[in-house]
């Protein structure tokens, strides 16, 4: 299990959650930002600081965002596990349903 990071986030990666990771499993794309499932360790941690409240436990994910779990963890495809974010800095690419969204509300 892990915590996955839905639609909310689009357009805004405020980074708060990036912040409080423990172990920097939280990685930014060129419109949001994307939880490892395999460098996450469950601890919650990210959730409560989410200004968006963009971050679920994948077993409470609202339905209209089921499909962000499938998006967090095939925005890994080809890079494996890194090893944290840190070291890899912002990736120029998103998932593909993510990339082809239209801009998001940004109130």
């Amino acid at each position: 299990m892990t915590y996955i990071i839905a639609q909310p986030c689009v357009d805004v990666k405020d980074r708060a959650c990036v912040d409080e990771c423990p172990v920097d499993c939280i990685y930014e794309g060129d419109r949001m930002l994307y939880i490892h499932p395999e460098e996450c360790v469950d601890c919650g941690a990210c959730e409560p600081v989410c200004p968006v409240e963009a971050i679920f436990y994948e077993d409470d994910v609202p339905e209209e965002w089921k499909d962000y779990y499938d998006v967090n963890v095939h925005f890994f495809d080809g890079l494996g596990m890194p090893g944290g974010a840190a070291k890899l800095g912002p990736l120029p690419k998103d998932h593909p349903m993510v990339a082809a969204l239209p801009p998001q509300n940004q109130d």
